[in-house]
């Protein structure tokens, strides 16, 4: 891996994560205030999982 893919790993998160409040942006209001009424210890483990399933999938991948 050189500095270009993590670059373009990178590149790849922005657009992904910028996809959702373009296409829907009532709907991540939503999502938002949603997230908000979810305590601490729920959060952390939403985290967790998602970093832990991003690690297989590389896993995988790799």
């Amino acid at each position: 891996m050189n500095f270009s893919d993590l670059l373009a790993a990178i590149a790849l998160v922005f657009i992904f994560e910028g996809l959702m409040p373009f296409l829907n942006p009532e709907g991540i209001r939503k999502v938002f205030y949603m997230a908000s009424q979810i305590s601490n210890q729920k959060l952390r483990f939403l985290g967790i999982t998602s970093i832990l399933f991003g690690i297989f999938i590389l896993y995988i991948a790799r």
